[in-house]
C-alpha cells in the first residue's frame, strides 16, 4: 500500500485502473478492426487505453491509411462494447487505496471514456458516490496524453497539480499525468507497482 500522507488528492483512471474492464474494450477494438480492415494489434490498442475513442479512430486512419468517418467508427464500437454487457468488476488493489484513503483525501477520476459509458460503470459499482468528480472525454478538449482530463479533476476538487498523485495502467495515462505536472503511480494487469 503505497504512502499517499504527502498529496491532498487522488486522480483514478477508470478502465484497467479501478474497474477491470480493458478485456471488454479490447474485444470490441477487435471486432471493430475486423469491420473496418484495421490490423489489430492488442498491444498498440492497449497502450492507447485512456485515449478518447474519436481520437484513436483517427490515429488509426492515419497509422493504417485509411479515411473512415470518425462518428461512425466510434459510435459502432460504443455500440460493440454495449452489446457485450460486460459486467465491470473492480480492481481489489486501487479500490484498497481508496478505502484507505476515504474521508482524507480528496478523490476524482479522469477517465477517457464518454460521460454516458462512464457514469453508468461508475454507478453500477458503488464507486460513484466515493469520489467528489468525475471527468470524461466528454468534458475535456484534449484528451490523453494532454494533461487537461487530470488538471480538470484537480481544479474540480479545489487542488493544485502538484497536490495530487495520479493512478493509471497505460503508458499514455502516464504521460497525461506528467504534462498535467502530477506524480502517476502505475497500476499493471491490477496490482499496484510502487516506483
Amino acid at each position: 500500500m503505497p504512502d499517499l500522507s504527502r498529496y491532498k488528492g487522488i486522480v483514478f483512471d477508470m478502465d484497467g485502473t479501478l474497474i477491470d474492464s480493458m478485456g471488454a474494450h479490447g474485444k470490441a477494438w477487435q471486432q471493430i478492426c475486423e469491420l473496418y480492415d484495421y490490423p489489430y494489434d492488442s498491444e498498440y490498442m492497449h497502450n492507447l487505453g485512456g485515449v478518447p475513442t474519436r481520437e484513436t479512430v483517427e490515429l488509426m486512419n492515419e497509422k493504417y491509411g485509411l479515411s473512415h468517418d470518425i462518428d461512425d467508427v466510434t459510435e459502432t464500437k460504443r455500440l460493440a462494447f454495449l452489446d457485450l454487457k460486460d459486467s465491470p468488476s473492480i480492481i481489489e488493489d486501487t479500490f484498497q487505496v481508496m478505502q484507505r484513503y476515504q474521508g482524507k483525501l480528496k478523490m476524482g477520476i479522469g477517465t477517457g471514456s464518454d460521460r454516458n459509458n462512464a457514469i453508468k460503470i461508475l454507478t453500477a459499482t458503488g464507486l460513484l458516490d466515493r469520489v467528489e468528480t468525475v471527468v470524461t472525454a466528454t468534458d475535456v478538449k484534449q484528451g490523453k496524453p494532454h494533461g487537461e482530463t487530470f488538471l480538470t479533476v484537480a481544479k474540480n476538487m479545489g487542488l493544485a497539480a502538484e497536490e495530487c498523485v495520479v493512478f493509471e495502467d497505460t503508458e499514455i495515462g502516464r504521460q497525461a499525468a506528467q504534462n498535467a505536472g502530477m506524480d502517476c503511480i502505475m497500476v499493471i494487469k491490477g496490482k499496484i507497482v510502487l516506483p
